[in-house]
């Protein structure tokens, strides 16, 4: 069955709906404060804030405790209710989902922790506008995957799978630019290799926010496009109306 945001309100138990909602409700919760960890430890670095960066890295146990109360709600709502179809996609999705915001709140907190050494360095700012572009695109990314999940909203979520490419040629496209520079000044190494860690955390994020998109394909289509390439799949059935099968 298609999902559509009226899906799960068609139940006979109120307090079932209720759970279903809440599960919802509290995975946009933590994904707005992993949206804000990412935004805050390159704010961090690129205003060479080490006190902000300190507070992402605390942060990151109120991400990680999220995702154990959501696993939780899980757990109880799939040995209660037994739900099947739609619901029980819903339910795999949100696990899924919590699973790779916790690890997008992990990648903020390296970021932040490199953040402090670079600060505390002071060796330049050598890299910093990659990060600053990359940047912009995996908050977005974030930002949209979560939107998508919020409306079962496919068109967006297909819309963050074909960012993640053009992600991943501007990480490349910069990593290479960082080698050459450390190639021609030995003593840029150190400092250039932190703002390399950096920007791969960052890419890792973006793989993270495509993941969640293909959970919202997943949980309104029923079609798992995971290991697929983008180009090789029928956007017309993904973004339209009605079931896609095709697995």
């Amino acid at each position: 069955m298609d999902i559509t945001s009226d899906t799960h309100s068609q139940h006979i138990s109120r307090q079932f709906n209720h759970e279903l909602e809440e599960l919802k409700t509290h995975l946009m919760a933590m994904g707005g404060l992993v949206e804000k960890q990412v935004q805050d430890a390159v704010s961090a670095l690129l205003d060479g804030d080490s006190t902000l960066a300190e507070r992402v890295v605390d942060n990151d146990r109120a991400v990680n405790d999220m995702q154990i109360k959501i696993d939780d709600e899980c757990t109880r709502v799939l040995a209660r209710r037994q739900p099947a179809a739609s619901d029980l996609r819903l339910v795999l999705a949100v696990i899924r989902a919590a699973s790779d915001l916790e690890r997008i709140g992990d990648e903020a907190s390296k970021i932040a922790r490199n953040a402090i050494e670079l600060i505390g360095s002071n060796n330049g700012s050598r890299g910093f506008v990659e990060v600053r572009n990359i940047s912009e695109h995996v908050r977005r990314m974030v930002r949209d995957a979560l939107t998508s999940f919020a409306r079962f909203d496919t068109e967006l979520a297909m819309e963050v799978v074909q960012e993640d490419d053009r992600v991943d040629s501007e990480y490349q496209s910069a990593m290479r630019a960082l080698m050459t520079f450390m190639m021609e000044d030995a003593r840029s190494i150190s400092p250039v290799l932190g703002v390399m860690w950096i920007l791969r955390a960052l890419e890792r994020i973006g793989d993270h926010a495509n993941n969640l998109a293909e959970y919202v394909i997943y949980l309104v289509k029923g079609l798992d496009i995971r290991h697929t390439d983008p180009d090789d799949l029928d956007h017309d059935a993904i973004t339209g109306p009605g079931p896609a099968r095709k697995q």
